[in-house]
């Protein structure tokens, strides 16, 4: 995987357009001339908290000290969990919340934008080639900054697209989810086999 295909990855397990619903409502108790910057403040404490949790969760992987097999499959399976979640959504699943007055980290940053599903997949892909850093660390900002500019401009979105238009297209997003995650479950299962078949020492 390739810095590209892993910022592709996380986007589409950031669902911004699938957060553009929760933002608005969130945001409907602010002030409109400090929107903007709470939403730019919010992006920003998101991106510290991805790029926090990809330098970080490795080591946290190591004390448990898990193998790539394990961290293959188990991502799968969240990635799993997160596609079907957006292909059939569950209003008492939702992460919505009230908040009185202007938010601040939560729920905007966290878990709107830096959620546990995108801090998993970008402590999984460090965790497995933590050599190539650079080229996770252009994932996170490049899957970051168009996550904020969809969420920066999302009433724009929300009026172009339209409420069945955003549900179209995170029910897409989730498909080709799907697929990300089948192949990670079966690349694990692959890797598992494998290792069976190799002699002990």
């Amino acid at each position: 995987m390739d810095a590209f295909s892993a910022a592709l990855l996380l986007f589409f397990v950031m669902d911004p357009l699938g957060n553009i619903p929760l933002f608005m409502t969130t945001l409907k108790k602010v002030d409109e001339r400090r929107r903007r910057l709470v939403v730019v403040r919010e992006l920003l404490i998101a991106l510290g908290a991805l790029i926090g949790f990809l330098f970080l969760g490795q080591y946290l992987l190591r004390l448990l000290q898990l193998s790539e097999t394990a961290l293959t499959t188990a991502g799968g399976i969240i990635l799993m969990i997160i596609a079907l979640k957006m292909i059939f959504p569950r209003r008492d699943s939702s992460l919505e919340e009230e908040v009185d007055g202007e938010p601040f980290i939560v729920p905007l940053a966290i878990p709107y934008v830096a959620g546990p599903s995108a801090m998993a997949t970008a402590l999984l892909l460090m965790s497995r080639e933590p050599l190539r850093w650079p080229e996770w660390l252009l994932a996170v900002i490049l899957a970051w900054f168009a996550s904020a500019v969809i969420i920066y401009f999302s009433g724009y979105f929300a009026r172009f697209l339209g409420e069945k238009g955003l549900v179209a297209i995170e029910r897409l997003m989730g498909m080709l989810l799907i697929t990300v995650a089948v192949q990670m479950l079966l690349n694990g299962i692959g890797e598992f086999i494998n290792a069976s078949k190799l002699p002990q020492p």
